[in-house]
C-alpha cells in the first residue's frame, strides 16, 4: 500500500477555536494516522500518514480550517519519522 507522509504547522487564529478537534474528526474519517497539538506558540502542528488522495485532502481541509478559526498560512514538510501511529490522535 502507498502512503504519504508529511508533517503540518498552521499559523493564526487556531488555538480555542476547535481545531484540533477538527482535524482529527476529518483525519480519522479518512483512516489518516498520526496527531495534531496545539504549541507553545500559538500554532497547531502535527503528522498524518496514510493514502496520498487523503494526505491531499487533508492539505486543504488544514488551509481552510473550521469556521471559527483564520487560518494565515500552513507549512508542509516531508516526515520521514517513525510510524508507531495506530490511529489519529490529539495530543
Amino acid at each position: 500500500m502507498v502512503s504519504s507522509q508529511i508533517k503540518f504547522t498552521v499559523f493564526g487564529l487556531v488555538q480555542g477555536v476547535g481545531f484540533r478537534y477538527f482535524v482529527a474528526r476529518n483525519a480519522i474519517s479518512m483512516g489518516l494516522r498520526g496527531y495534531v497539538r496545539n504549541e507553545y506558540d500559538g500554532t497547531v502542528s502535527g503528522v498524518a500518514i496514510g493514502n496520498p488522495a487523503s494526505i491531499d485532502k487533508l492539505k486543504s481541509l488544514l488551509q481552510a480550517g473550521p469556521s471559527r478559526s483564520k487560518v494565515e498560512k500552513v507549512i508542509f514538510e516531508d516526515y520521514s519519522g517513525e510510524d508507531n501511529f495506530v490511529t489519529f490522535e490529539i495530543h
